[in-house]
């Protein structure tokens, strides 16, 4: 407890590092109050049937990302959620196109374009997401609800989400630029946190109500199968498997050689949480298009069922693809290879050049197999809570989307405070070694 204390001592005593830290607490709380904002011309006291409507399921995953604002009604309301739509659509598009691969070479002013190339196919996801989610307001919330309606309240809604979402877009760039983490990957995470206290009252109070089910037995059993999920997520997030490499080592002074052991670090999850972001994203989808309807038939209805094989087998299958292709672009062998090769390295018993690109590719793609499987079970875990029993919000929390996210942000983030107290010569966060971060921001 007294490390504890010295280590936040230390932290506020760097001036930079805590004017960054409050810098992002203050984005953030920005961000919160808006999420409780409603669209003009909305009663919020009439929204009863919409909380309802995202109380679990699919759009109650959909709340959970956008931090309660889309059962709010708010002008948060359509979240980050089309904007990381659009940087999928951009990164496949960067395969695919030479002038996306063109832009991914060229360096800073090449990231700036793509970014701009990213705003520009949000805004468009945004004008049928909008009216979208308007039609479902419709559905949902009686007459009375609408206190203005007609043509100016739908052109000046989606106008608004549009702007809220962007808004919220420019938040997170804000947190990066200026502040500790990354933004949008915080942007989410506390989203997601601000459901956790709710969901873990209202499993508890379901438990106590129980009493023939096992009462507070189960719900005992449920915090310790969570401990072990929590801690399956950190081994996944931080996992890496070393490959040793033989370098010859030149000591300047007195020109002697001396063989000296190190390692390439590889990642059995060198994607981090984003393949499950992206994923998901993709399993809104069926959602959007049906307009957010109440009542889904046929392939939406497949795909909206949170429990349902359908859904958590695409689900599974997607993770496991977008891993791979997020390795890929991540993890680059032949540069890796050159790399070595300029510092006098090599790998015993592999020749440098192509024969060592080929080692590293087989290698990465050997050990990214049983990450991303690992990671799609994670995933598609909740569901095997919900058929359990566990309360639908609380069992987001059981792996998925949800815990993946918060475990991998908070690691991230404390890394980069880490990092801040090392380079100014103090303790880091924990004195049994440093903390690692997964592989990047969303």
């Amino acid at each position: 407890m007294k490390s504890f204390i010295e280590t936040i001592k230390n932290i506020f005593k760097i001036e930079d590092l805590r004017a960054r830290i409050l810098y992002t607490l203050g984005i953030l709380a920005i961000y919160r109050l808006g999420s409780f904002v409603t669209l003009p011309g909305i009663d919020p006291s009439q929204l009863t049937a919409l909380q309802e409507q995202t109380a679990d399921g699919i759009l109650g995953l959909l709340d959970m990302f956008s931090g309660g604002a889309f059962s709010q009604a708010s002008i948060f309301a359509l979240g980050i959620m089309p904007y990381i739509s659009a940087s999928i659509v951009v990164q496949l598009l960067g395969i695919a196109i030479p002038y996306f691969q063109r832009l991914q070479r060229e360096g800073e002013s090449g990231r700036r374009k793509i970014n701009q190339i990213t705003r520009y196919l949000t805004v468009f996801i945004l004008i049928f997401q909008g009216p979208a989610y308007l039609r479902n307001l419709q559905v949902q919330l009686p007459d009375a609800a609408f206190i203005i309606s007609g043509p100016f309240f739908w052109i000046s809604s989606v106008v608004i989400l549009i702007a809220g979402t962007m808004f919220v877009m420019w938040l997170g760039e804000r947190i990066t630029d200026k502040g500790i983490g990354n933004g949008i990957s915080l942007i989410i995470m506390v989203g997601i946190i601000a459901r956790l206290p709710f969901a873990l009252f209202a499993e508890f109070f379901a438990r106590l109500e129980a009493q023939a089910g096992g009462g507070l037995v189960i719900f005992i059993v449920e915090m310790v199968v969570l401990f072990f999920v929590f801690m399956g997520v950190i081994l996944l997030v931080q996992g890496t498997r070393r490959i040793p490499v033989q370098y010859a080592k030149r000591i300047v002074g007195n020109k002697q050689y001396g063989g000296v052991r190190q390692y390439i670090p590889l990642k059995v999850n060198a994607a981090g949480v984003m393949p499950i972001i992206f994923a998901q994203a993709l399993m809104f989808i069926p959602l959007t298009l049906s307009g957010f309807a109440p009542e889904l038939t046929g392939f939406a209805a497949a795909f909206s069922d949170f429990t349902g094989f359908w859904y958590n087998f695409t689900f599974a299958v997607l993770i496991i693809l977008f891993t791979y292709f997020y390795t890929a672009v991540t993890i680059n062998p032949g540069q890796m290879a050159e790399d070595m090769k300029r510092n006098g390295g090599f790998i015993p018993g592999v020749k440098p050049g192509k024969k060592t690109v080929e080692f590293l590719d087989t290698v990465m793609s050997r050990i990214t197999l049983p990450g991303s499987i690992f990671l799609a079970i994670v995933a598609i875990m909740p569901a095997f809570a919900m058929i359990a029993g566990v309360t639908s919000t609380f069992a987001q929390f059981f792996g998925g989307t949800s815990l993946l996210i918060m475990v991998g942000v908070v690691l991230d983030t404390l890394q980069q405070i880490e990092s801040h107290l090392l380079m100014r010569h103090y303790d880091g966060l924990m004195k049994t070694g440093r903390i690692k971060g997964r592989s990047g921001g969303i």
